[in-house]
């Protein structure tokens, strides 16, 4: 929002009107030089701003932004890394939009950018990822990471049929979703699989190569290795790829989270199993909704649980199901 006006006239408190039935909001402010209207402005940040996941979120919020006719601009970070995406936070506080929706790419090191954010009024809502810190974010929406690492697990011990090594390979510790899924698959491994043996989970830094060469070296080192979880999308896609290139597709089941374009590809070819889809266009609308809310002095719902929903080749042609595939462009 402006500052306070120093004008000798009738100072106007800056307030922001009720959202209409039209579905527009608009915060009343007397400082835009004309004493008109200024339109209520909202910044969305994603994690990976090329992964279609964070694309089909973006496409959503750009919609319901439109509909609700206020401005949404979205940036994101070139890659998984604090260091990156951390100048973009900053920026964006300098800006003072009404409202920021953003993916933290960490659970801690974020948090002193988004509370300054957060103190200079704009709302905050955290979308898919999260901070530790209980006090930033007016509203926090996300998958059930922990049912979907369960659902993972459930599904790959079938395909296993319950005996062998299992391997998780993840991003990076300390991210919110991915920590959920893992804690999730490993908790329901451990209490209703028993036969099937835990490998140490690795971690791939959100690097295709780097699972791939990963899953290779396991391979070798554990001749029985029978399935594998897949934390996200690149790491899917370093699985599958590793895969390929030792001859095991097929042999060793895959468990991926995610339904991009190129995850779709491999579960029809067999590479991957099942794919655990998330519903980023759900996460981008409500993320919209909630910080009109916020701006408005509206109630705000503190947490929401998106739908999930677990793809095979089997039911992948079901319009129920394929429409949470994601998108690479709006």
């Amino acid at each position: 929002m402006p500052g306070t006006s120093r004008s000798r006239t009738l100072v106007r408190c800056c307030a922001v009107l009720a959202l209409v039935a039209a579905g527009t909001a608009t915060a009343g402010c007397g400082s835009d030089g004309g004493g008109g209207a200024k339109s209520v402005t909202l910044k969305l940040v994603t994690g990976v701003k090329s992964d279609p996941f964070y694309i089909t979120m973006a496409c959503a919020a750009q919609a319901e932004a439109e509909k609700r006719g206020v401005k949404l601009t979205v940036d994101g970070s070139a890659q998984w890394d604090v260091a990156v995406q951390r100048p973009i936070v900053d920026a964006v506080g300098a800006n003072r939009p009404d409202g920021l929706l953003i993916s933290p790419v960490d659970t801690a090191a974020l948090t002193p950018s988004l509370t300054q954010v957060q103190s200079a009024g704009t709302k905050v809502v955290l979308v898919d990822t999260a901070v530790s810190d209980a006090s930033v974010g007016v509203s926090r929406i996300s998958s059930d990471n922990e049912a979907g690492g369960r659902t993972a697990a459930k599904a790959l011990a079938e395909l296993m049929g319950d005996r062998g090594s299992a391997l998780v390979i993840s991003v990076k510790p300390g991210v919110s979703t991915t920590d959920a899924r893992i804690k999730g698959f490993t908790e329901e491994m451990k209490a209703n699989h028993p036969a099937i043996t835990l490998l140490p989970v690795l971690y791939d830094n959100d690097l295709p190569a780097t699972a791939a060469s990963q899953l290779q070296a396991t391979l070798a080192a554990h001749p029985d290795l029978g399935g594998v979880f897949a934390g996200n999308t690149n790491t899917a896609q370093g699985v599958a790829t590793g895969l390929q290139a030792a001859g095991r597709q097929g042999a060793v089941k895959v468990a991926a989270f995610d339904a991009e374009p190129d995850e779709v590809a491999a579960l029809k070819s067999g590479t991957l199993d099942v794919l655990v889809a998330q519903d980023p266009a759900g996460i981008g609308t409500q993320g919209v909704d909630q910080a009109l809310a916020a701006v408005a002095g509206q109630p705000v719902t503190a947490q929401i649980g998106t739908t999930m929903v677990a793809i095979t080749k089997a039911n992948l042609d079901d319009p129920e199901v394929g429409k949470y595939v994601y998108r690479e462009a709006c």
